[in-house]
């Protein structure tokens, strides 16, 4: 009979309490439930090294969480036999030990156990256990000094490293697998125990690389590989001949690009940043909620992931890569600008993970060579990767229109080496009070970007005075890069051409592109501040009494829960009084207290910070809110009107807020909306299934103009474009002309009538939307350069029409037609 641990049975309890006094580990996946554990078959836990530490951990994690014990006998109730665990490997060498691979007897009694009795099985469990992967509990960068690597090591080291990272370890279960499903398979007994010592060290290795990382390589020596790879030597010759320079001196430029590129990742670097973001999350922040994270730590185990967040702040990255090192994740390599590479900080950024990359390649092949090498290198190794899409912050805090760069050299290096998935999975990152606010608004009123500076952390430090709420961080629905091109590019697998580029791929990566912009959207956060935010920016002159704000407050909540965006979105749960309490927490609303009760308005520059948070939840709100706008301004409405409108506006709305809906699910959304809006009592309908404004004196009504005004501003701009267009004629404006027409029509118009959002004069939001109708075909260029178009125009104002009121109609009809002719181009008669 084997016995892994020669120590009597009191011995090895007294060991396990006294190690209980000194860890207090995290612990993954900790139920039977998850587990899939059936009772009423034996469990056999597997650990992958030869450890008493790691039993010991074992015992008393399985004790606490109500599972089968790994000291037990396998068989409940016997006082001999196998225990229920055994170690992958052995342990050689007194002092300084290492670990040889060897089948356990346990390993082998079991397996002919199941072979001998059809009835017979066992649920092995494989169970890793870290010491010290719990970030936001280290307080003491000396804990560095004693990390444990489960591959080599000694019973000095692991002492010390129980020690110092026994609070702070980690245990992780995966999931139970059958041994009677592999015995019937019908291999033979030596097959058959090689393959599930082969099953079992996959588990182990998929774990460690989505919680460790695979091994890094010096930096070095990752640029010296990058420098002899076929591709770059091919660009080394090329830049050589180009420039008529040496072959030697052309690789010397492409080890200086390769050096300016490459990440130093460090771990001691990175766990030390980590104690500092513990503090910052948890003293200036109120912690981090995290949603949605389980799937993505199963795909961590078998897919190279592309971590494709939103950007609101310089410190996106930092919360992410903290999150992903909470849960227990391996921090990912993260694309920086070029501007962030200063002097001491690009230095700890780099050793954070970050790599640095130039704004544009053009004009440069061989450094566009090198860093589609070193992106490969990363993505075939299965480094996690991270960038952000849409190329900067938004300083609007809508998300904005991706850009495609980074994703077509993820798909090129995809398309080139497909053995290993590629997943990209969209982040949502909400913030309920943003460090950069009120930069962002300045610049969108004209102000310069300012150039990032060393010194910027101590602008940082003053601004930590304030309360910030809490960040919110929710994962959305993995991206599968290979299901997609599956479904794009039927056949994309023949393309074998490194150098060239496919003709389908421009199309494929537009597709990614919007695919991912509408999965971060899916994955938005109501948070208590866009909740305040969107009430009272929608409400006359910003201010509503208690009651009525309250009142608002959990209309939105009720109906949000009734009609929720997608599977992915979160919501607060926190009622309208609690909002606002919270709301007055962090300093956003001012209260004015009379006899008559309370008011809560918005200051007038915290009334434009609040429209950025607002935006950050903009396209939930889209199709009630457009809904609304309908019944505002016509009393009925069938429902082939309210179909018609949606299915001529749905498009135009789609592109700008990146809505998820196809056009016959967004009739369906429509529907729904539509039979929550009724059941709420803001419309009501009859039996031929016509609607009807509520009266105009009700409070229903009011409510219900309320809520039209998240999107009017939005459709607004449309009726801008489309009136600009048609005052100047078919054939007679540039584009670029247009774009200023209409920013400038949206700054007379937000003056006379004191919208103080500086987003709706954004002059991005305007070529977006010219770009939609020449998509969709409603405009084209002709040779001159100017716009065409026909009678669809018409066609789309109509329908704007419908949705806006008497007095904005007005106004831009009157601004419009008062347009002074348009100027000759040189050379026009």
């Amino acid at each position: 009979m084997h016995k892994p641990i020669t120590l009597s049975r009191y011995v090895f309890h007294s060991l396990r309490k006294l190690l209980a006094l000194v860890t207090r580990p995290s612990v993954q996946n900790d139920s039977a439930e998850t587990l899939g554990i059936q009772p009423d078959k034996p469990v056999c836990y597997v650990l992958r090294n030869h450890s008493l530490s790691d039993l010991l951990m074992l015992e008393n994690v399985c004790r606490k969480a109500g599972l089968p014990r790994p000291y037990a006998y396998i068989d409940a109730g016997a006082k001999e036999g196998d225990r229920a665990h055994f170690f992958l490997t052995q342990q050689e060498g007194l002092i300084l030990q290492r670990e040889r691979p060897k089948h356990s007897d346990t390993l082998e009694n079991l397996l002919k156990r199941v072979e001998e009795s059809e009835d017979q099985d066992i649920q092995l469990v494989p169970v890793s256990v870290f010491w010290g992967r719990a970030p936001d509990k280290e307080h003491s960068a000396l804990k560095l000094l004693f990390d444990w690597n489960f591959s080599l090591g000694g019973r000095f080291r692991k002492f010390f490293a129980i020690l110092i990272h026994g609070r702070h370890s980690m245990v992780h279960f995966n999931p139970a697998m059958s041994l009677r499903e592999i015995v019937d398979e019908g291999q033979d007994y030596p097959r058959t125990l090689r393959k599930v010592g082969r099953i079992l060290r996959v588990h182990f290795r998929q774990l460690r690389e989505s919680v460790i990382g695979p091994d890094l390589s010096h930096r070095r020596n990752l640029v010296n590989t990058l420098i002899h790879t076929p591709q770059i030597r091919k660009a080394i010759e090329a830049e050589a001949a180009a420039h008529d320079i040496t072959l030697v001196e052309a690789e010397q430029k492409a080890r200086t690009y390769a050096n300016e590129i490459a990440s130093d990742y460090s771990y001691p670097v990175l766990r030390s940043l980590d104690i500092l973001l513990t503090w910052f999350w948890n003293k200036q922040y109120d912690g981090v909620s995290i949603n949605n994270v389980e799937k993505i730590r199963d795909l961590a185990q078998t897919h190279s992931i592309v971590y494709v967040p939103c950007h609101r702040s310089h410190i996106d990255y930092l919360l992410l890569s903290y999150v992903l090192y909470y849960e227990g994740l391996t921090p990912p390599h993260v694309a920086a600008g070029i501007n962030l590479n200063m002097p001491v900080v690009g230095t700890i950024l780099r050793k954070g993970g970050a790599f640095f990359m130039r704004r544009t390649f053009r004009g440069n092949p061989l450094y566009s060579s090198v860093f589609h090498e070193y992106m490969h290198t990363l993505s075939t190794k299965g480094f996690p990767i991270e960038y952000f899409v849409e190329g900067g912050r938004s300083r609007t805090g809508r998300t904005l229109n991706p850009k495609t760069g980074m994703l077509s050299i993820s798909m090129r290096s995809y398309i080139r080496d497909s053995r290993k998935p590629v997943t990209f999975v969209p982040v949502y990152i909400g913030y309920e009070k943003l460090l950069e606010v009120k930069t962002y608004l300045g610049e969108l009123r004209g102000k310069s970007k300012k150039k990032e500076s060393p010194f910027d952390v101590f602008t940082t430090l003053a601004a930590l005075k304030d309360q910030f709420g809490k960040a919110w961080l929710n994962f959305g629905d993995p991206i599968n890069l290979g299901t997609l091109l599956d479904k794009q590019v039927p056949g994309w697998e023949s393309h074998t051409s490194i150098e060239e580029k496919p003709v389908w791929l421009k199309e494929a990566t537009n597709q990614l592109a919007f695919s991912i912009a509408s999965g971060i959207n899916s994955a938005a956060v109501l948070n208590p501040i866009n909740m305040v935010a969107m009430a009272l920016l929608s409400s006359p002159r910003h201010a509503l009494g208690e009651q009525e704000l309250v009142l608002l407050l959990d209309t939105y909540s009720r109906i949000m829960s009734r009609c929720p965006y997608s599977s992915k979105t979160v919501m607060t749960d926190l009622d309208g009084h609690a909002m606002l309490r919270y709301a007055e927490k962090l300093n956003v609303v001012t209260k004015i207290s009379d006899s008559l009760g309370d008011v809560y308005s918005l200051e007038e520059k915290t009334a434009v910070a609040m429209t950025y948070y607002r935006n950050n939840v903009l396209h939930m709100f889209a199709v009630p809110s457009l809904l609304c706008c309908l019944f505002v301004n016509n009393d009925r409405l069938s429902l082939r009107e309210i179909y018609r409108v949606c299915t001529i506006l749905y498009p135009y709305l789609k592109a700008e807020l990146f809505l998820q809906w196809s056009e016959q699910g967004f009739m369906r959304v429509v529907r729904k909306w539509l039979n929550t809006l009724v059941d709420e009592g803001l419309i009501t309908v009859d039996s031929d299934n016509v609607f009807y404004q509520p009266e105009q004196s009700s409070a229903k009504y009011v409510m219900l103009t309320v809520l039209s005004r998240a999107i009017s501003q939005t459709i607004e701009r449309f009726y801008m474009v489309i009136s600009l267009l048609i005052s100047n004629g078919s054939g007679s404006i540039e584009q670029e002309t247009l774009e200023n027409q209409s920013r400038d029509l949206a700054q007379r118009l937000s003056i006379i009538h004191g919208l103080n959002a500086p987003e709706f004069f954004d002059k991005s939001l305007f070529k977006g939307f010219i770009e939609q109708l020449r998509l969709n075909g409603v405009l084209d260029i002709c040779q001159t350069n100017k716009l065409n178009f026909g009678e669809e125009v018409v066609m789309v104002a109509d329908e704007a029409f419908k949705v806006l009121t008497s007095e904005v109609r007005h106004s831009i009809l009157q601004t419009t037609k008062s347009q002074p002719a348009p100027i000759p181009e040189p050379g026009e008669d």
